[in-house]
C-alpha cells in the first residue's frame, strides 16, 4: 500500500471530515492498494488528552544527597562511607 497524499485539516479535501470530527481531525491520509486496485481514505484522530507529570529532577551521580541510615545498621554505614559518605551532625544524617 503506498501513501500518495498527506492532508492537514482545512485543506482542500478535508471539509466534510473537519466538520464531523471536529478539533479531533489530526490528519487524512489517501492510500493506495496496487493489488486491489483500491483508493482507501484514512483519517488520525485524537482520542485522549492527559496532562504529562512533572519532569523528574536530575541529580548528577556525583552529587552527595542526604540518607537516613538507622543506628545500629552497620553495613549499610560501611558501605555509605565507602562511597564518600560522611556523617552531618547539623542535619543528623
Amino acid at each position: 500500500m503506498i501513501t500518495r497524499l498527506k492532508l492537514k485539516p482545512g485543506q482542500k479535501g478535508t471539509k466534510a471530515l473537519s466538520e464531523k470530527y471536529g478539533d479531533a481531525l489530526v490528519c487524512v491520509r489517501y492510500r493506495y492498494d496496487e493489488t486491489s486496485r483500491q483508493r482507501i481514505k484514512t483519517v488520525e484522530l485524537i482520542i485522549e488528552k492527559k496532562e504529562l507529570p512533572a519532569p523528574r529532577q536530575k541529580v548528577a551521580d556525583d552529587v552527595l544527597v542526604p540518607v537516613r541510615i538507622v543506628y545500629g545498621e552497620r553495613e549499610l554505614g560501611k558501605m555509605a562511607k565507602m562511597m564518600g559518605g560522611r556523617w552531618n551532625p547539623d542535619v543528623r544524617l
